[in-house]
């Protein structure tokens, strides 16, 4: 099989439409890699199209957290709690590269709206129901020892706090390493390429999809015993591209993230607290930067594109000076932001706050499924979920047995490190393999985060490709990054390498700046862009470093 790269692109599109597969995925966010991973692990010869880049839409624009709804134990969601909270340490242990245990203060104060008693018995149910491991249980703290812990939290009224463990994760980097493992068990899986029509049978059922090429425009025809709709917000589009929209359909919100820097914003201590309004926010360091989010706002505008606007800046701003009120924070200080939606599952009669996060699956009359809903935490339980319906439906109508999933225990790509133990007996030896290259630590160890047991393809292309990184101009660590993005994880644009293979753009946009002309002259040389292209995608990334910073008016 080719590599995992666009390199090979008309590779891939032949072994999507050379001979019918057992499912087709349209979406190629977590949801999507999940199914395609899961459905192949079980023998199904499974295909993946996903119109923009892989993670591209909410899979890389969420809270970076693998949570288990600590919230929606206010409204009594306690099932959900239990299923996602225990996926938690599934998803940690399957790829610990990518997801790092993060202590969290959740702060009480006089006359707001979580008290001791109330977070004592939440962050208690929450340890039950989630089986949080006996070193990761909750403790309760004193007002002068959560002050200790982080300074910066507002004194006055301060009670105390609960002091718990939830996941830190890249989310977009999660989506790449699930597919590139569901690409090794036999996916064709391919960005920039668009569903613009079902194809169905003389009973009016569908049996595949016609697909569009984003970059050539070139259509063609994938045929396939089930088609699953798993593309997020998009979900109600593709089932009105099948039939008239029945039943229930999705409520869009928009939630928006602002980013700072560490000597700006110096937050020692995860943070998960009571805003005025009654919203709980996030407050998080990461690699010298710290982040804070989430609004949740009803949205009704461009779907590919959510943007921040003035109010999301200034409403995260006055959170953030209502808990940290020594910082001053000012809009100048915003380094960067994204904007994400959340698909919801509209249920009338219930505000925005109201609305579960609980994952749906349905079947329209042609035999089209579709998957809505749900959280990042409960990718691979939803994946199992709506294969198990697959493999039922394909025993019923064709007497094909498969096995059931296999994914609980399954590394990702890159967390084939024996869990998260190995990984620390894994790290050190990678280190002192970095040494021999002469890397600097900062860098090693980044990599090693970043890459997991991949990672020694990064050193093998700084060993060996050192002359060709010095001819392009390129600093050997990002030339590496790079070479690895367009050989092993299908990068086509150079948005798709700084958002999402780096997440630099987010968490340091002053790399992406010192960088990025001399990747994009690589990238044209490698792809052989027309001029045409390499304008347009020097225009998309300076528009995405633009509206990083500054609001949609």
């Amino acid at each position: 099989m080719a590599k995992f790269s666009n390199l090979y692109r008309e590779d891939i599109y032949d072994s999507l439409t050379d001979e019918p597969l057992d499912v087709l995925v349209v979406g190629g966010g977590i949801t999507g890699a999940g199914i395609a991973l899961d459905a192949s692990t079980r023998g199904l010869k499974t295909g993946l199209v996903e119109m923009q880049d892989f993670a591209a839409g909410t899979s890389s624009r969420s809270t970076k957290l693998i949570h288990g709804g600590l919230r929606y134990l206010q409204r009594f969601e306690v099932a959900m709690v239990a299923e996602i909270g225990r996926e938690r340490t599934v998803v940690y242990e399957n790829g610990p590269h990518v997801t790092t245990p993060e202590w969290m203060l959740l702060p009480f104060y006089k006359n707001g709206n979580i008290g001791p008693w109330a977070a004592k018995v939440g962050l208690r149910a929450y340890d039950y129901l989630a089986k949080v491991r006996k070193k990761e249980r909750r403790t309760m703290l004193k007002a002068d020892e959560v002050l200790k812990m982080e300074p910066l939290l507002k004194k006055e009224q301060l009670k105390g706090a609960g002091y718990y463990v939830e996941y830190k994760t890249d989310d977009a980097r999660l989506t790449i390493e699930v597919l590139k493992k569901a690409y090794q068990y036999g996916v064709s899986a391919i960005n920039y390429t668009k569903v613009i029509e079902f194809i169905y049978d003389q009973s009016n059922r569908v049996i595949g999809a016609v697909v569009e090429d984003q970059i050539s425009g070139r259509e063609m025809q994938v045929y396939a015993k089930k088609v699953i709709n798993a593309t997020g917000p998009w979900v109600d589009g593709l089932i009105g591209l099948d039939a008239p929209q029945e039943g229930k359909a999705l409520y869009l919100t928009k939630g928006v993230h602002l980013v700072f820097d560490g000597t700006r914003f110096p937050l020692q201590q995860a943070v998960y607290y009571d805003n005025q309004d009654g919203r709980m926010i996030f407050a998080i360091p990461r690699a010298g930067k710290t982040y804070v989010g989430t609004t949740d706002t009803s949205y009704q505008g461009d779907i590919e594109d959510p943007m921040m606007t003035k109010a999301d800046r200034d409403y995260i701003i006055d959170a953030i000076n209502f808990m940290f009120p020594t910082l001053n924070i000012e809009v100048t200080d915003v380094e960067s932001s994204w904007a994400g939606l959340r698909p919801l599952i509209e249920e009338k009669g219930k505000d925005l706050g109201e609305i579960s996060r609980k994952d749906e699956i349905f079947v329209s009359t042609s035999g089209l499924i579709s998957m809505a809903g749900g959280k990042l935490t409960g990718y691979r339980k939803m994946a199992e979920e709506v294969v198990n319906l697959v493999v039922n439906q394909l025993k019923e109508e064709i007497g094909i047995l498969y096995s059931s999933s296999e994914t609980k225990s399954l590394p990702i790509s890159g967390g084939e490190v024996g869990g998260s133990l190995g990984f620390v007996d894994f790290k050190a030896e990678k280190l002192a393999v970095s040494e021999e290259l002469d890397l600097d630590l900062a860098d090693a160890e980044m990599l090693i985060q970043r890459y997991g047991a991949n990672v020694d393809k990064i050193f093998e292309i700084i060993n060996d490709m050192e002359n060709e990184a010095m001819e392009a101009t390129i600093d050997p660590i990002v030339f590496a990054q790079l070479r690895y993005a367009i050989d092993e994880e299908c990068i086509v644009k150079p948005v798709d390498f700084f958002v999402r293979r780096t997440g630099a753009l987010y968490f340091d946009i002053d790399w992406v700046k010192q960088h990025k002309d001399v990747v994009i002259d690589y990238m044209e040389k490698i792809f052989h862009w027309s001029k045409e292209q390499k304008h347009y995608y020097i225009r998309e990334l300076n528009y995405l470093i633009h509206s990083s910073v500054y609001p949609e008016e």
